[in-house]
Parts: C-alpha cells; sequence; structure tokens
C-alpha cells in the first residue's frame, strides 16, 4: 500500500508531534486486518511480548475485566502490563506497567523503533499504538501483559499475539459497519481471537451460536458462565458489600464488591481461575478492593452529585441506568436528574437515549468527522420523552449550562462517548 510523504518527527520531536504524525500517516482511521501489522510485529521481536498474557474482548466491559485482573495480579506479586483503549485525557494511559503510566519519552521511544520497523509499511494509529505497547511490554520484562481488543477481535491488531487466556466479556450490537448487524455475526468476529490450545472464558449470559461454534471448530474448551446451558461458573451477589463465585474447580465466597460491574468482576476471575496462574484468596480479596476505573459510573463532585460514565450503546446504557435507579433509591433527598450527553454518529443513538431516563437533557455537539450534531441526539430524546431537551455546540458548553442549573439535590450524568466524558473530565482537571 502507498503511504504519504509526510516528514517523520525529528529526534527533539514530543509525543504530541509524534501522535500528529501517526493520525495522519494512513489513509483510513480504521482499517482491520493483520497483515501489515503482523510483519512489523516480526521485525520487531514483540508477537510474545511476556510469558503469560490475557487477551479480553467484547462489547461492554473489557476495560473494567483488564482492570480487576491487572490489579489481583499485581496483588499476586506478578509484574504486570496491560493495554487498554480508548484513552481519555492523555495518550499514555493506553499503557500501564505496573499500574503506572510511562513518560513521553519512553512512547517516542518506542515510535521511534517501529518506524525504523516498518519501512515501506503503512500503519493505522491504533496499529502504531498496539505495536508500541509490545515494545514497551518486551522491554519491561514483563509476568503477564493483558491485552484490551479494541475492535471486534479477529482482525483487531491485538489478535497478532497468541494469549494463552481468551476472555469475552459481553456480546451486543455495536461498530455494527465492521462487525455485522446481529449478534451472531458480532460474536462471530470476537470468536475470531481464539487460538489453538488456549484456555477460554466467556461472561456473556446468552452466548451466540457463533461463539460455540468457533470453539467447537477449533476443538476448544469453552468456559461458560450460568445461565448458558453446560455453564461451568457462576457468582451471585449475597448482601450490599459481598457476592460469591463457584466453577467445577475453585469457590470463593464473601468476596468484597469491586467499584466496576460486578459481571466484569466475575468474568475476570474467571479468567483467573481457569488460567494456570497460581492466586491465593487473599490476593484475590485485597486485588478486588483496589479495582475501579476512571470514569465508569464515577462520581467527581457532590452537590450536585456529578456522575461521569463512557456508556455509548444500549447495552451499556443498560446497566447505567439500573445504577442510577439505585443510587436514587439509596438518597433521601432527590432533585432533576440532567443528562448531558453527546454521541458518535456511528452509534445507536436512539437505543441508547430511550434506555436513559432523565428529567432535562442537554445535548451536545461532537467534534470531528464521526462526531454527532446535538440536534440529531435531540431528535431521538423528544421522541421518546416529554422531558425538557436544549442543544448546544460543544460539551463543555452543555456541562457548564447543567452545572448552572443544577440545584444541590440534583444529580448530573455525563455520558454518550469518551470524547464527551473526555472534555468533561479535562474542564475539572484544569480548572
Amino acid at each position: 500500500m502507498h503511504i504519504t510523504t509526510l516528514e517523520k518527527p525529528a529526534e527533539s520531536a514530543s509525543l504530541d508531534d509524534w501522535l500528529h504524525y501517526l493520525e495522519l500517516i494512513h489513509p483510513k482511521t480504521i482499517e482491520l486486518g493483520l497483515d501489515r501489522v503482523t510483519k512489523v510485529a516480526r521485525s520487531l521481536n514483540v508477537i510474545k511480548p511476556a510469558p503469560y498474557i490475557f487477551t479480553v474482548a467484547g462489547t461492554n466491559g473489557k476495560g473494567t475485566t483488564c482492570r480487576a485482573l491487572e490489579m489481583i495480579l499485581l496483588e499476586a506479586g506478578f509484574r504486570v502490563g496491560v493495554y487498554s483503549s480508548p484513552h481519555l485525557l492523555r495518550y499514555t494511559e493506553r499503557v500501564r506497567i505496573n499500574n503506572q503510566e510511562l513518560a513521553d519519552s519512553d512512547h517516542i521511544r518506542a515510535f521511534a523503533q517501529i518506524e525504523s520497523a516498518r519501512a515501506e509499511t503503512s500503519l493505522t494509529y491504533f496499529e502504531y499504538s498496539t505495536l508500541s505497547a509490545l515494545c514497551l511490554f518486551k522491554q519491561a520484562n514483563l509476568d503477564v501483559v493483558i491485552l484490551e481488543v479494541g475492535l471486534g477481535g479477529r482482525l483487531d491488531a491485538t489478535n497478532l499475539v497468541d494469549a494463552d487466556v481468551a476472555v469475552i466479556t459481553s456480546i451486543a450490537l455495536d461498530h455494527m459497519d465492521y462487525l455485522g448487524n446481529t449478534r451472531e455475526s458480532i460474536g462471530r468476529e470476537k470468536a475470531g481471537i481464539f487460538k489453538s490450545n488456549q484456555v477460554v472464558v466467556v461472561g456473556e449470559p446468552d452466548i451466540p451460536c457463533s461463539i460455540y461454534d468457533v470453539a467447537n471448530s477449533m476443538q476448544i474448551k469453552l468456559h461458560g458462565c450460568k445461565p448458558n446451558p453446560d455453564y461451568d461458573w457462576q457468582y451471585r451477589q449475597l448482601d450490599g458489600k459481598t457476592w460469591q463465585f463457584s466453577s467445577r474447580i475453585r469457590c470463593y465466597g464473601n468476596l468484597p464488591i469491586a467499584k466496576i460491574p460486578l459481571a466484569n468482576a466475575a468474568t475476570a476471575l474467571a479468567a483467573l481461575t481457569y488460567s494456570s496462574l497460581t492466586i491465593s484468596d487473599e490476593m484475590i480479596c485485597q486485588g478486588l478492593l483496589k479495582t475501579e476505573l476512571t470514569a465508569r459510573f464515577q462520581i467527581i463532585s457532590q452537590e450536585p452529585l456529578v456522575i461521569i460514565d463512557v456508556a455509548h450503546n444500549p447495552h451499556a446504557a443498560t446497566y447505567l441506568n439500573s445504577q442510577l435507579q439505585v443510587l436514587l433509591k439509596q438518597r433521601s433527598r432527590v432533585g432533576k436528574l440532567r443528562v448531558v450527553i453527546g454521541m458518535l454518529k456511528d452509534k445507536d443513538i436512539a437505543s441508547t437515549v430511550n434506555i436513559l431516563q432523565a428529567d432535562i437533557w442537554y445535548c451536545a455537539s461532537l467534534y470531528g468527522e464521526r462526531g454527532s450534531k446535538a440536534a440529531d441526539i435531540a431528535k431521538h430524546v423528544t421522541k421518546n420523552s416529554h422531558t425538557i431537551v436544549t442543544c448546544f455546540e460543544s460539551v463543555s458548553a452543555a456541562f457548564a449550562q447543567s452545572k448552572q442549573d443544577a440545584d444541590i439535590d440534583d444529580i448530573i450524568v455525563v455520558c454518550g462517548s469518551f470524547h464527551t466524558v473526555s472534555d468533561v473530565l479535562s474542564l475539572v482537571v484544569n480548572g
């Protein structure tokens, strides 16, 4: 493929300079396929970045499942690297080594390595990012690497690595332009991460037949959860603070509830249970107590209560709405529920806003080719509700108005996209 003739960043270039370069050197933002990225990975010798690897795919819950795995493994004394995307505030969030982001200079050095190795091979931003993470992991001499799949699974850049444990968190309708418009087609793409002689764990409570078909064709034992047929692990909440997990090989009682969806904590625990790694009950409990992740039903201020959540599809909106209902029941005084929302136009906007319940909506336009206009979101809100709806040219303007309008007993929820939440987080961090 012909690549652009952009000039490579100078040795003194900043991380921002490099990221700008990466955004422009490939003609497409997304181009699924493994041939190009695998060729460069082999040249860099990063196909196996650590002795033990988890790859996590799924429509929702990938980030929180990776986080639970990470915190438990760190508690158990392993040296752990995590690759996740997208980032919220800083590119450096995408790579964590022993729960720490790396310096800009480390990323720049990895980019320079890739630039030398790729020759005439053209790479997307995400492919470049993935190779960079693998380089950084290989150099850090880690015990375990956790890779969060970016899009789908079969053709995602992370799938160039043969993982020891493959995890699928959930299957719902999203990215349908790339993955198909049914759960069966999406499930087949997610199952593309399966490899021979691999442990496979699925946290989806209604596993599509396509996932079973892929596993059976490869003669892989699939470890599914209840209520799937032939399930071999299950979990249940005991009270407001504890839950239990049981499987065919190991059971845990009185586990602490982490600050992430219980289904994702359970999926992470299943992945560890069926892995060959040895981890004590105490390490699991301590790891769960430390597990939380930015922008997953995260409270960032009080009076009024402000919650940020990256929910951007119907499946995630359903969970967000359930958490809000629990919160509302816990509060002695409840004012109005105000939702600040900005979404990408390739998402299922109509279904997402129909699930969320609010008294007042602040619809914001998102920038870029994929960004939806506020008016387009508002059309779907007004179809399904008699609430007050206002449109804004930016997330910052929408959020500022919601704060100005709110009484101390009100709740403001910011959701709809990583971009939406990122804009609000930037406002909070930068004052």
